[in-house]
């Protein structure tokens, strides 16, 4: 079934994703009280490049490639299917080369213009990453097409182990040379996860290669057609997806660059920037990132099963998954952004204990703002992800391209304030998620088969998260009221939190006993449940 398939999915990549962030705030909590704000201010910049010059490798053509091996399989096209990963692999062997080379010759230039010199070393650690990570990315699109999670989550894991690894030694290496050199040690663990990442799925691929070939061989409706053919499908695919996904690093870079030159004019200088930028990047930005393994998990196990619905004209199929999506991706932000706001600055206090007090303070209200558009990106993800599975991938891009616009213009606006400054930023980026959000929800019910009944999706976990915050904010004013400290207390009241909701989850139906069976192990869930 391919409510089943999704779920087992993104059960999958949402295990995996977990373990991922934990990992990174292994990684990411050290390294912000190790280097600081300021040092962060240096990391970050040149991540954001990184992160554009990868969008076509991490987002666009894994998509396509596995919308159209998908494809393929659902016709019973296996040597299609496996002809669609060969011209991929070469494709993005050919962009990591030359996006690697283009950084390596022009890093000074880069870092330079968007107004963060400092990041030079940096940029020039993530060299490595930038030609290793499309390569691993035209596997994982294939695992990704034929449903196949598990390769895909474990190159994850071995990703990040090897970047926490690494980098937190690397950036403790260089801490006494200076700052600059202690994050690009840090940036440098991204290359090194990345081989590792590469070197692992090519292991898995090679020995899964005879089921394929065996799987060709059983197909009664096999072809190959020319490769100008599977690139103009991978490119008709890729490119609207890939100018969708660049304008989220593009809000980054925005973020940055308006950030250096309205703070700049309202008389902040170099090194206040950058510790303002990694206050807003480094503390209140990556936690909002962590809720996002999840909903981009169920992301990217709706596209390979929606399409398969699609392709067969399956639309009843097709509803019930993209709702079933739509609906595990609120009971994931829902809990998160709420959550996030009750707590905000002791959560801060908790992970960033050697920032001070006063960053406490002015991280908590940067986190307070951005968690209220958590709730909406996650809707965008899971609505981007139902508009690609459907051919309608132009529309994601058109509405994240009008949201570029909101995040501009009031950023601009926003962050040249005095009384606001850094949280421009923050107000600019919810602006636009939520203009995205109810686009891309429209242009769902507009010109789809597919209803999203968002209304009736929300009700219930909005109503269990209700009871969570209030869970949250009691629990959290008694236990400081008997607790000396403030960082046990904080953990307890997350816990009593978490806990409220997940039985809420159950009280108001938003998870049935049904939802439990469909994910791996989930009968032991169910039976737990019952009793």
């Amino acid at each position: 079934m391919s409510k089943e398939n999704f779920i087992k999915s993104a059960a999958i990549l949402g295990v995996a994703g977990f373990i991922v962030k934990i990992l990174g705030a292994v990684y990411r909590l050290p390294l912000t009280n190790l280097i600081g704000t300021e040092g962060i201010g240096y990391y970050q910049p040149a991540y954001n490049i990184y992160n554009l010059l990868l969008v076509v490798s991490l987002s666009g053509f894994p998509t396509a490639i596995a919308k159209l091996v998908s494809e393929k399989r659902a016709l019973n096209n296996y040597e299609g299917a496996y002809q669609v990963y060969k011209v991929s692999r070469w494709g993005l062997f050919i962009i990591g080369f030359v996006s690697s080379i283009f950084v390596f010759i022009f890093a000074k230039q880069i870092v330079n213009f968007i107004g963060y010199p400092g990041s030079y070393y940096s940029m020039i650690a993530l060299v490595p990453a930038l030609f290793a990570v499309p390569l691993l990315s035209s596997y994982r699109g294939f695992f990704q097409g034929i449903q196949n999670m598990t390769p895909i989550a474990l190159s994850q894991i071995i990703e990040q182990l090897f970047r926490v690894a690494s980098g937190l030694f690397l950036a403790n290496y260089f801490i006494n040379i200076g700052l600059e050199e202690s994050a690009a040690g840090a940036t440098f663990g991204a290359s090194v996860g990345g081989i590792a990442a590469l070197i692992i799925i090519v292991i898995m691929f090679y020995a899964n290669r005879k089921k394929f070939k065996d799987e060709i061989k059983v197909a009664t409706n096999n072809k190959t057609e020319s490769t100008w053919n599977i690139v103009k499908g991978l490119l008709y695919i890729a490119i609207p997806i890939t100018i969708g996904a660049s304008i989220a690093p593009l809000m980054g870079i925005f973020d940055q660059y308006f950030v250096s030159l309205r703070l700049s004019a309202i008389g902040y200088n170099d090194v206040q920037i950058a510790d303002l930028f990694g206050e807003l990047s480094g503390t209140a930005q990556t936690l909002i990132n962590f809720p996002q393994v999840f909903s981009t998990a169920v992301a990217m196990s709706l596209v390979p099963v929606i399409t398969e619905s699609f392709i067969k004209r399956q639309n009843n199929k097709l509803n019930i998954t993209a709702n079933a999506g739509v609906r595990l991706s609120m009971i994931i932000g829902l809990p998160c952004s709420i959550g996030f706001f009750v707590l905000a600055e002791p959560i801060i206090a908790l992970l960033y204990p050697t920032i001070g007090a006063a960053k406490h303070v002015t991280s908590g209200e940067l986190l307070q703002i951005l968690s209220i558009g958590l709730i909406f990106l996650t809707l965008v993800q899971a609505f981007t992800a139902i508009l690609q599975s459907v051919n309608k991938q132009f529309h994601p891009v058109k509405n994240l391209f009008f949201g570029l616009i909101v995040k501009v213009i009031l950023s601009f606006i926003l962050i040249g304030i005095p009384s606001l400054n850094i949280k421009g930023a923050a107000i600019s980026s919810v602006g636009a998620y939520i203009f995205v959000a109810l686009l891309n929800w429209y242009d769902i019910n507009k010109h789809t088969s597919v209803n999203i009944k968002l209304i009736k999706i929300t009700v219930r976990p909005l109503a269990s998260t209700a009871v969570m915050a209030v869970a949250a904010s009691l629990s959290f004013r008694i236990f400081n009221s008997i607790i000396g400290s403030q960082r046990i207390v904080t953990l307890l009241s997350i816990a009593v939190a978490g806990i409220i909701y997940v039985i809420c989850l159950f009280l108001t139906g938003s998870i049935t006993q049904d939802d439990l069976s469909l994910i791996p192990k989930g009968e032991k869930l169910r039976k737990f449940v019952r009793k």
